[in-house]
């Protein structure tokens, strides 16, 4: 086999000399061959740059796209949030318009009553004081007011005999409201007011 091998190779090269005349033009243009090569080996270089900075610009653009779905899903975010407090302000205006025909039809009150027994002057006190209890529910479920504000204004409104009836009378259907809700919070800050009211004025801890 290794005879073999020089053999084919000595024909190899006799036929290359051959063809180029002479072993110095095989040289000769082995070298020019050479040349070419180093040139071809130059674009090759420049190519890879080029494909480099290519997935480089790719890959930023790649992020500018991220960063604007994220942008686009924060907005849908924003606008979903606002359709529900849409809806949750639509919800509260036919709550209240209940109300005032309830408060202000006596036949009406008969049908919607969450305080049977009672005449209807205190029945319209107690839906009355129902309807301020849900507007500073809003209020702070929109978080336009701080719970000390909140706790400053409960402890204004306890100070009414009216409003403590009603407290009174709605208490064990408010206590049963899930505590991390708005309303569920805002049933402890009047609570809260409720017991500095009884303990003759004295701010809780």
């Amino acid at each position: 086999m290794g005879a073999a091998s020089i053999i084919v190779s000595g024909w190899l090269i006799d036929g290359v000399e051959r063809v180029n005349g002479s072993q110095r033009n095989a040289a000769e243009r082995s070298d020019l061959g050479d040349y070419f090569g180093a040139a071809s080996a130059v674009f090759s270089g420049m190519a890879l740059l080029l494909l480099v900075t290519t997935l480089l610009f790719q890959q930023r653009e790649l992020q500018l796209q991220r960063k604007e779905l994220s942008l686009q899903r924060d907005e849908l975010a924003a606008s979903r949030a606002e359709l529900r407090r849409s809806a949750a302000a639509d919800m509260r205006s036919l709550h209240v318009q209940l109300t005032h025909m309830s408060m202000d039809d006596p036949s009406l009150s008969e049908i919607w009553n969450d305080y049977p027994g009672q005449p209807h002057s205190v029945l319209r006190q107690h839906l009355f004081a129902n309807l301020i209890f849900s507007h500073y529910v809003l209020v702070y479920g929109w978080g336009d007011i701080t719970e000390a504000e909140l706790l400053a204004h409960a402890r204004a409104l306890v100070q009414s005999p009216a409003f403590r009836r009603y407290w009174s009378a709605s208490r064990a259907a408010k206590a049963s409201l899930p505590p991390d809700s708005d309303e569920g919070r805002l049933f402890r800050i009047f609570e809260r007011a409720i017991n500095e009211a009884a303990l003759g004025g004295a701010p809780q801890p």
